[in-house]
């Protein structure tokens, strides 16, 4: 219990990948699916985060002139990890939004199982 109360970050972070990820599999609707990988990209950031950051550490910036030793910052890495991780979810969410519009003007429903049963109909 001890581990938890530390690692508060990381638990937040399984949560919500949980929810995230049985949001994904229970949901029949597109979009709600969609929320749900949104929800678990979010958690992945949330742990990368947590993990690369280390308490009394400061950013990796250092002025001219100075002389600091690299037991001063943190890992830069996690942080641009996330950063980049965030620009492919927003591109990656705003292709599959345009897709799900797509299918809902065709197939006149948002439901999974409808889509594929109106689509086998069709021969695709």
């Amino acid at each position: 219990m001890t581990n938890l109360m530390t690692n508060h970050y990381e638990a937040a972070a399984v949560i919500l990948f949980g929810i995230g990820f049985m949001n994904l599999l229970l949901s029949r609707n597109l979009i709600k699916k969609f929320i749900g990988l949104n929800i678990m990209d979010t958690a992945v950031y949330l742990f990368l985060a947590a993990k690369g950051f280390i308490a009394g550490r400061a950013a990796p910036i250092v002025a001219e002139g100075t002389t600091a030793s690299v037991e001063q910052f943190i890992n830069p890495v996690p942080s641009g990890l996330v950063l980049t991780g965030i620009v492919v979810s927003v591109s990656v969410t705003a292709f599959s939004l345009a897709l799900v519009q797509r299918l809902y003007k065709h197939y006149g429903s948002l439901d999974l199982d409808e889509i594929m049963e109106k689509a086998k109909k069709e021969g695709h």
